[in-house]
């Protein structure tokens, strides 16, 4: 079999872990960044995304040989999106040779073919310590034709290896790195599609009720990777209609859609809305049937979840719930957080859809309800921090400070985050358009503080924070964004 050797600066197909062959450019690690133990790998820049990570010699493929065959096999917008920042890249590439050819070949006469240098292993931290006259490549640096250092590694033939679970060194300041599946016995971590642009969707009808904030990204998302998506809205008209020129089908009831379907997601406001969905007039009982696959979606309460169980499962359906961490924008885009509990095996049989919708899939063993309960304490926490950094600005604000500069410093700090970031500036422009609504977020707390008194756990944080959104909502602010929080304390 051929061995072709790679060196930094060549573009590659790297496949990571289950996550389908991608397009990217071997590039050189930051110095402080430790090879991973035992391994020979490269170190890869993903295009069309801010991923990178260390990839075996084993599962990567040169980038030119094998762009037909990749392009054949991969579909996905997100994927495209990354063949088109190769194809840029290189006609880039190409503009700059031509522009430099007479220099470059004057000077590649006296130029002697760079030595291969060995893989360099974690207990080697020399080799990143700068000591070498090799200048270290960043994303800027010169293109493959002029990149002198090369690295020894081979791939010998073609055959894509299964990559069993591993960690990952963690990049710091700019660099995002993609860490392959972990596992424990009480959750698992489904595949991330930060960088997967090619799911198959799968061949069973998918069914989705609500079509709210959250409930519209996803939809948008199941219906451009290809799935069959019936839709329900209790305001079908103002709702569906977009949804069907884009080639879904309408329920006209949730019984409807549910024996239409072989699995059917809901994703509603609160714990009646959820209740009268599936035990109302026309609601989603009426329509199950052994075998049927139901999945909750929406933020309620452990007890809810826990009945809408029983009632699905004695009828023979199948149970799933499966709550969402995120907002409209990261709905919309494909990137939200799914955290599932109840049957594994709907679990699995989700796994194109959790794909279509969302970064990450967790799958927490245990009974139904287990997933609502980690979902409400992850909003209490970021319901409790909105309302403090709104606590922060109006402080701010009362003692002369300016906002603006209150604002640049946090962002510099350790709570720096894109949250902080958004919602911040949304506050200083007047722009309280929902992203994810103030009252959802105060029904979540809500639910939280009585999940900690069914237990006799204390929540007192999340108690003041949840007067002062009651006093927003008094305010007439439920259906702006969390953030109008800002408003219960300048009022």
């Amino acid at each position: 079999m051929a061995t072709v050797h790679l060196r930094i600066g060549d573009l590659v197909w790297g496949k990571l872990g289950r996550y389908p062959p991608w397009p990217g450019k071997i590039v050189s690690p930051p110095k402080d960044l430790k090879k991973p133990r035992g391994k020979k790998c490269f170190f890869v820049k993903f295009f069309g995304t801010e991923d990178h990570a260390w990839i075996k010699v084993e599962q990567l493929k040169p980038y030119h040989p094998h762009k037909e065959e990749m392009i054949k096999i991969n579909k996905g917008k997100r994927f495209q999106q990354a063949v088109d920042a190769v194809e840029e890249y290189l006609k880039k590439a190409k503009g700059k040779d031509q522009t430099h050819s007479d220099d470059k070949s004057k000077s590649e006469k006296g130029r002697k073919t760079a030595k291969p240098m060995k893989i360099i292993e974690e207990d080697d931290e020399d080799a990143f310590k700068g000591g070498s006259s090799d200048k270290e490549q960043t994303d800027s640096d010169p293109e493959p034709s002029s990149v002198q250092r090369r690295v020894a590694g081979t791939v010998s033939g073609f055959k894509w290896e299964s990559s069993p679970a591993s960690s990952m060194e963690p990049i710091t300041k700019r660099l995002k790195i993609v860490e392959e599946d972990t596992g424990s016995t009480s959750i698992q971590a489904a595949d991330s599609t930060a960088i997967n642009g090619s799911i198959t969707p799968t061949d069973k009808r998918i069914g989705f009720l609500g079509l709210g904030l959250m409930g519209s990204g996803v939809v948008s998302n199941l219906l451009k990777m290809g799935h069959v998506v019936t839709v329900w809205n209790r305001t079908a008209e103002k709702q569906c209609d977009l949804f069907i020129q884009e080639g879904a089908r309408l329920g006209r009831t949730p019984a409807e859609v549910v024996s239409m379907c072989d699995i059917t997601f809901s994703c509603v406001s609160d714990p009646k809305a959820a209740r009268d969905l599936v035990l109302g007039p026309s609601g989603v009982l009426q329509g199950i049937r052994p075998g049927k696959c139901y999945v909750e979606m929406s933020t309620v309460d452990p007890e809810t979840i826990i009945e809408l169980a029983q009632v699905i499962t004695s009828r023979g359906g199948r149970f799933l719930e499966a709550p969402v961490s995120g907002s409209q924008q990261l709905s919309n885009d494909g990137m939200l957080v799914i955290v599932a509990a109840g049957d594994r095996s709907v679990y699995e049989d989700c796994s194109s859809c959790f794909q279509a919708m969302g970064k990450t899939s967790f799958f927490i063993a245990g009974e139904a309800g287990n997933a609502t309960r980690m979902m409400l304490i992850l909003n209490m926490v970021q319901g409790s921090f909105m309302a403090t950094i709104a606590e922060g600005l109006t402080l701010a604000q009362a003692t002369r400070q300016s906002q603006q500069t209150f604002l640049d410093i946090l962002c510099q700090g350790q709570m720096a985050s894109t949250f902080v970031d958004q919602k911040c500036q949304n506050i200083l422009q007047g722009n309280f358009k929902p992203d994810y609504y103030l009252k959802h977020i105060q029904k979540d707390l809500r639910l939280a503080i009585s999940m900690g008194d069914s237990v006799n756990h204390p929540t007192p944080m999340a108690a003041a924070a949840n007067e002062v959104y009651k006093r927003a909502k008094a305010l007439d602010q439920s259906d702006n964004d969390m953030s109008a929080v800002y408003r219960a304390y300048i009022h």
